[in-house]
């Protein structure tokens, strides 16, 4: 070991003695980002790699602002009216915790809105009733389904 040679340098010459550092995947390849103009190449390629998304990288009121904007057409697969009041009321909590939370700086804090139950709610039913079909008659059992049909069947 020279003198100005460290410890670090001496573990890796003496690898490439041994041949470890041949026939690596990539060898002979240019090193990519060099000539790439985004200087968050290998962040987003890391992202990619590890199936991360974006959006969880986002402050907790960008997030419910963008949760909030997806109202109600995010609603459509909560079948229940009760259902879609839970969703809300989770979400106006969630809001209101996060106004809570102190503000950093001298800038105003970005807060989400809250949301108008009620009005959602009907929104939702309006989506609903464009989107869902009615239930089609019961067909298992013919003339059960109209009127008081059954009332003539039974008296028979």
């Amino acid at each position: 070991m020279s003198f100005h040679e460290s410890w670090v340098e001496k573990q890796i010459r003496e690898a490439q003695e041994r041949g470890e550092f041949d026939n690596l995947p990539g060898a002979g390849k240019p090193l990519r980002g060099l000539d790439d103009p985004d200087p968050d190449w290998w962040v987003k390629k890391m992202m990619e790699r590890e199936g991360l998304d974006a959006s969880d990288a986002l402050p907790p009121v960008m997030l419910l602002r963008r949760e909030r904007a997806s109202f109600p057409e995010s609603l459509v697969e909560v079948r229940s009216e009760e259902g879609v009041r839970e969703v809300l009321r989770d979400y106006n909590a969630r809001v209101i915790e996060d106004r809570r939370r102190p503000a950093l700086g001298r800038a105003s804090p970005v807060w989400a809105p809250t949301v108008d139950i009620e009005d959602m709610v009907e929104q939702w039913r309006a989506l609903r009733a464009s989107v869902e079909p009615p239930p089609p008659p019961d067909e298992s059992r013919p003339g059960l389904t109209r009127g008081r049909r059954w009332w003539r069947l039974w008296r028979s």
